[in-house]
C-alpha cells in the first residue's frame, strides 16, 4: 500500500483511535498530556492494522484495527505501569482466589465464596473490586505470542466481538477453552461483557438497562475479567 493510501486510511480511522483511546483509558489518571500520548499509541496501531490487514479473513477492517489498537494502548499502558502497586497487589490477590477457588469448586466462585475464601466480609470484598478496577484488562502479555496475526477464522473474532475482544487465541484448543470459562460467567457478568464490548455502551448506560449503579456494574465488569485472566494464565 503507497503512504498516500495509508495516510487517507489513517485520517479516516483516527476518530475509532479517539474511541477507543477513551475507552480504554476513562478510569485512569491520566492528563492531557498522557492521553494524547495514549492517542498516538493507538495511531501506531492503528498503522499496524492497515499494514497487516488480510481481506481474506473474512472480518471486517473496523474489527481488526480495534483489536489492534486496544492491544497497543493496554500493552502501552501496562509498559508504563500507570497503576498503582497497591491496586495491581489487590488485582492479583482476586485473580489468585478465583483461581484456587475455580480449581476446587470446578465452577467459577461466587461472590460470597470469594469474600469468605480472602476472609473479608462482602462489603470488603466490593471494596476490593473498586481498587481493582483500573487494572481489570486483559493485553497481550496475557496471550500467547502472535495471537493475533495467527488468527485466520472469522468465528474467533466474532466469538472475542461477543465476549471480550481482547482475548483472541489462535489455538482452536485454547479458544474452546476460553469460550467455555466465558458461558461459565455468572449472566450479570456475560451481560456486562457483551454491553459494553459489542454493544459498546458506556457503564453509566449499562447500569440503566441492568437496573444497576454505574459502581455495581464496573464491579461486574471487573470480576468477569479477573476470571477471564486467570483462566487464560491456566492454559
Amino acid at each position: 500500500m503507497d503512504k498516500k493510501r495509508r495516510d487517507e486510511l489513517v485520517l479516516q480511522y483516527a476518530p475509532l483511535v479517539k474511541n477507543v483511546v477513551s475507552r480504554v483509558t476513562v478510569k485512569l489518571p491520566l492528563n492531557a498530556m498522557d492521553k494524547e500520548e495514549m492517542t498516538s499509541v493507538g495511531i501506531i496501531g492503528l498503522m499496524s492494522a492497515i499494514e497487516k490487514f488480510d481481506k481474506k479473513r473474512n472480518v471486517k477492517f473496523e474489527t481488526y484495527a480495534r483489536f489492534r489498537i486496544r492491544g497497543a494502548v493496554l500493552d502501552e499502558l501496562r509498559a508504563r505501569d500507570w497503576v498503582p502497586r497497591s491496586s495491581r497487589d489487590k488485582d492479583n490477590k482476586l485473580e489468585r482466589a478465583f483461581s484456587f477457588l475455580r480449581r476446587s469448586l470446578g465452577r467459577p466462585p461466587r461472590e460470597e465464596e470469594a469474600a469468605a475464601y480472602l476472609g473479608v466480609s462482602l462489603e470488603e470484598y466490593y471494596k476490593l473490586l473498586d481498587d481493582a478496577h483500573r487494572v481489570a484488562l486483559i493485553s497481550s502479555e496475557d496471550l500467547p505470542p502472535d495471537y493475533l496475526d495467527n488468527c485466520r477464522q472469522n468465528t474467533v473474532l466474532e466469538l472475542m466481538e461477543h465476549g471480550n475482544p481482547l482475548n483472541l487465541l489462535s489455538s482452536a484448543e485454547l479458544r474452546n477453552q476460553l469460550k467455555q470459562a466465558i458461558d461459565e460467567l455468572p449472566p450479570k457478568e456475560r451481560m456486562v461483557l457483551s454491553l459494553y464490548y459489542y454493544d459498546e455502551l458506556t457503564m453509566k448506560e449499562i447500569g440503566r438497562i441492568m437496573e444497576l449503579t454505574e459502581s455495581r456494574v464496573c464491579q461486574l465488569h471487573s470480576q468477569a475479567i479477573i476470571r477471564l485472566r486467570a483462566v487464560i494464565k491456566e492454559i
